[in-house]
């Protein structure tokens, strides 16, 4: 049995305009939709559901509440040129610029336009071979905890870890890095309107993926979804995300 890291989900006012400046932004992914109220992104080359790929996706509820997200997307860049090309480009798609602190730093920080935070990253080495993604962010206390056990959750092999900072990726080195940044959140009231979706291989192993889960340490967690195919976890941090089953 195995459990991959699948996908980022966005809880939308408008799933349908929102998906479409992300296939724009993301360089011209594929959009399709598996129903009513949910918008879904593909890389090109891949269909879902390929283990192998990284997929987003786009979720409609009535309102999503104005927090402090602890979950973003970081994009890569390729140079310095591209990423002032990346930046203009994304400004016309609708996307503005955001300050969240981050004072005179080398990457351009934006909102898209339903307020998401995200980073344009200056061109780095690191990221040339992960794709327009470069890494899934997920603030926390405790980036050494939360590593241990994100490495054990999807068995990521983990690049760098410190006190401040850890860095998982796939062992087959492709896709973006789930990356762990030590930040003094305020106390989680509310759900994460973005959060990250695993898949088990094979799908039929669900149950005893959540089983594993929760032995190192994930709780359940109830955010309204009601009756559905998939389980809802959350983190040692409260940071939640989906165990994906069959519909």
């Amino acid at each position: 049995m195995a459990l991959g890291l699948f996908q980022v989900n966005f809880k939308a006012r408008d799933d349908s305009a929102l998906g479409r400046f992300w296939a724009r932004a993301l360089g011209g992914w594929s959009v399709s939709s598996e129903g009513p109220g949910v918008t879904n992104l593909e890389p090109e080359g891949f269909t879902w559901p390929d283990p192998d790929a990284f997929y987003v996706d786009f979720v409609a509820v009535p309102d999503p509440e104005t927090v402090r997200y602890r979950v973003h997307l970081d994009l890569a860049t390729t140079s310095d040129a591209h990423q002032a090309e990346l930046v203009a480009h994304l400004k016309e798609l609708g996307a503005t610029p955001a300050d969240v602190g981050q004072g005179d730093v080398p990457w351009t920080v934006l909102a898209d336009p339903e307020g998401n935070v995200f980073c344009v990253l200056e061109p780095r080495p690191i990221y040339r071979d992960a794709g327009p993604i470069a890494a899934v962010v997920i603030d926390c206390a405790d980036p050494r905890a939360l590593a241990r056990f994100w490495g054990e959750a999807v068995d990521w092999t983990v690049h760098e870890v410190s006190d401040d900072h850890a860095r998982l990726r796939s062992p087959k080195g492709a896709g973006p890095y789930l990356e762990l940044l030590r930040t003094t959140p305020g106390a989680k009231s509310v759900w994460n309107r973005v959060h990250i979706d695993l898949v088990p291989h094979p799908m039929e192993a669900q149950e005893a993926e959540v089983a594993r889960l929760r032995a190192l340490g994930a709780t359940t967690a109830d955010v309204g979804q009601g009756d559905v195919p998939w389980k809802v976890l959350a983190d040692p941090e409260g940071n939640e995300f989906c165990v994906l089953g069959r519909h």
